[in-house]
């Protein structure tokens, strides 16, 4: 069984939680989903620190995310699939 390198709580989630150090670009990325307990694999556009997100699909400019069931705000750019999704391109609706 592969290392597991991102976790998603819910099929709906648009975003996984990286768990591992060091991803790099290029790499491929193997996630756990645990609503259903399956495997899926993101290939990286980005490197993306332990505990950032990684986009499971394209998410344009506007689009609500949804990490862990939940939604966390809404991309402030274009985010490809594979890509960091953090504060630099997601922010709360709040404000």
């Amino acid at each position: 069984m592969a290392s597991t390198d991102f976790i998603v709580h819910d099929t709906g989630d648009s975003v996984g939680v990286v768990v591992v150090e060091g991803t790099e670009a290029g790499q491929e990325l193997t996630g756990w989903v645990m609503a259903t307990d399956e495997t899926i694999t993101v290939a990286s556009t980005d490197p993306i620190p332990l505990g950032h997100k990684v986009a499971l699909a394209d998410i344009k400019d506007g689009d609500t995310i949804i990490k862990y069931g939940h939604d966390i705000g809404r991309a402030v750019a274009d985010i490809r699939r594979g890509g960091h999704a953090h504060v630099h391109n997601v922010k709360t609706k709040r404000w």
